[in-house]
């Protein structure tokens, strides 16, 4: 007997118990849904849909890291694109082959750029090489922040509950809104003139 076979048979039990609940008027009204999931739980040998789900959840707990033991990720924030790659170390961040202090100068965009370190309770344990491009600096330091959060996931995924909750993992969708015509800019008229 095949699979398909007693996939077949097992259909046909289960359908004729429902006919006879369904005349009865007793028993549960199952959805479409509930009874392909009651026929395929049936099919499976006990326990192998627990160990399967146990199995999916304890993928997703494992950290996904390179050949060199780095996270990557990518991070986006305006027109900014970044890519980040984390490593644990002593909390030296290279963007675009120069240091974090060099590259974005203004002390906002550092803070920016180090909040989810912070908010994770991590200074100092990770290095970062980034390269981003696109944008402005206030726009690649969030590229980098966005990264550098997802980067964190992938290397400690039990951070995913506090860096989602400080809002990192976001990708901010704001961006500059398209000029009209008709218009001087997106919104801001061309000057009156009476005459």
């Amino acid at each position: 007997m095949s699979a398909s076979d007693t996939i077949e048979t097992a259909a046909e039990e289960t359908g004729a118990a429902e006919d006879a609940a369904a005349d009865s008027g007793s028993g549960p009204q199952l959805s479409d849904r509930d009874k392909a999931a009651a026929t395929l739980a049936s099919l499976l040998p006990t326990g192998a849909a627990e160990a399967a789900a146990a199995e999916d959840a304890s993928k997703a707990d494992e950290p996904k890291l390179d050949a060199q033991g780095r996270a990557y990720a990518t991070g986006k924030r305006k027109d900014a694109v970044a890519r980040v790659w984390i490593k644990p170390g002593a909390g030296r961040v290279m963007v675009n082959g120069r240091d974090a202090e060099t590259y974005f100068a203004r002390a906002t965009l550092r803070m920016v750029m180090s909040q989810p370190f912070e908010a994770a309770d991590r200074r100092d344990q990770f290095d970062v090489m980034a390269t981003v491009s696109g944008g402005g600096l206030s726009g690649q330091a969030g590229a980098v922040r966005h990264g550098i959060s997802k980067a964190l996931v992938g290397f400690e995924p039990g951070l995913r509950p506090v860096l989602k909750k400080g809002g990192f993992l976001t990708r901010d969708s704001r961006v500059v809104e398209r000029k009209k015509y008709g218009k001087a800019k997106a919104r801001r008229s061309f000057q009156f003139s009476k005459r």
